[in-house]
């Protein structure tokens, strides 16, 4: 164990798997049964660490896992040789001999890149796995909508390539659900023009977290890709998974180093872009924009203190925040503990509150916590 992991800590993150798990069952008991779980766990699994997040949904019983590059496969195969692992960016030409050794599936947008993985798959002496994306409107990855046709007859003839799933991406899930229910129609028009789709198993998919609309009965799709809901944050209020009342499994905490009174008229931080207007009590946090406390934040954000929100008081610092104490009952002292994230007593910041503060999304908030914030795994009971 090196030095640093025996000090105190000053700013870090708790993530309670058990109710990852919980979630994962709340989600998957919310869903028709032919539906496949697709766990996202790109980006560090949303900045929750990916080897212990994924850990816990194999143990949960995710179906597939959802990553963004070939490292992050790796990083799953360390844990599991065979788990379905899909790639959900493009694959770069020096990768491509990769997929074979890490037998990962990879997104296909284009003739060339069905070139390249039949070259691989034949080299390899088995196929190498993909999912045909198709592009309805988000305008990113994957082919256009009616160049679909084409590609899909180039991969079914290609000995090295397996088609494993067909899907496609909303663009406005969150709030255009006219655009969503075109793009929808347009996938399910192209699907239709893909003769023999329906004769293999394939997955097809199309829905988040945000734009499930997935139905039981004869629908076409049989997967949901499922990021940050299952993480406790409800990405759309109108989804049908918007009745899943998941749990956080995200918090973030720091302490208090510093408390001291300061007259009226005292400019706090840096550029003094907040004067007290009375004498008041300041505490000052070791955490700042170093640790993933916004700088957006600055004059706008709160920290629970003995579970009172506190206001920022004047510009976030690289590692260190000044909040105004002054009507926190009882005695705010050095050491003491504050929530930036979390709940403490009556109070409760959510990660969709905090990212509200810096003008951004719970996506950006959470991976942007950064490697210098610990972060510590509460356990299942038996695990």
């Amino acid at each position: 164990m090196s030095a640093s992991a025996q000090l105190p800590l000053r700013c870090w993150a708790e993530i309670d798997l058990a109710a990852l798990e919980r979630n994962l069952k709340l989600i998957r008991a919310s869903l028709p049964p032919h539906i496949k779980y697709v766990a996202v766990v790109k980006a560090d699994a949303y900045g929750h660490g990916l080897h212990h997040t994924a850990a816990q949904l194999m143990h949960a019983g995710a179906d597939l896992f959802a990553v963004a590059n070939l490292a992050e496969a790796a990083a799953l195969r360390e844990l599991s040789a065979d788990w379905p692992i899909l790639l959900l960016s493009p694959v770069l030409p020096d990768e491509d001999r990769y997929l074979a050794d890490y037998g990962v599936a990879a997104t296909v947008s284009s003739a060339a890149e069905v070139a390249r993985f039949d070259a691989v798959g034949r080299a390899a002496g088995r196929p190498v796995a993909v999912h045909l994306k198709i592009d309805t409107g988000m305008g990113r990855l994957g082919v256009w909508h009616p160049q679909a046709p084409a590609l899909y007859a180039q991969i079914r003839a290609a000995a090295g390539v397996r088609l494993a799933g067909v899907f496609t991406h909303f663009a406005s899930a969150d709030d255009d659900p006219g655009f969503t229910a075109e793009q929808r129609r347009l996938f399910l028009a192209t699907l239709d023009a893909l003769p023999g789709l329906g004769a293999a198993p394939l997955l097809v998919h199309a829905d988040n977290s945000a734009g499930l609309e997935t139905a039981p009965g004869d629908s076409v799709f049989n997967a949901v890709r499922v990021g940050l809901l299952q993480f406790g944050i409800l990405p759309h209020p109108h989804s049908l998974l918007a009745r899943v009342r998941t749990e956080p499994v995200f918090s973030f905490h720091t302490r208090v180093g510093l408390v001291k009174k300061l007259p009226a008229g005292t400019g706090i931080s840096y550029g003094r872009t907040h004067r007290l207007a009375s004498a008041r009590t300041v505490a000052l946090l070791t955490a700042g924009y170093g640790d993933g406390l916004p700088r957006a934040c600055s004059n706008r954000g709160h920290v629970l203190l003995h579970g009172r929100r506190c206001p920022v008081l004047g510009r976030v610092c690289m590692d260190q925040t000044v909040v105004d104490v002054t009507n926190v009952p009882g005695v705010v002292q050095c050491g003491d503990y504050a929530v930036l994230v979390g709940r403490q007593g009556a109070g409760e910041i959510s990660v969709t509150e905090f990212a509200a503060w810096a003008d951004t999304i719970p996506w950006e908030t959470l991976t942007s916590v950064t490697k210098r914030v610990p972060r510590l795994y509460k356990t299942p009971r038996g695990l």
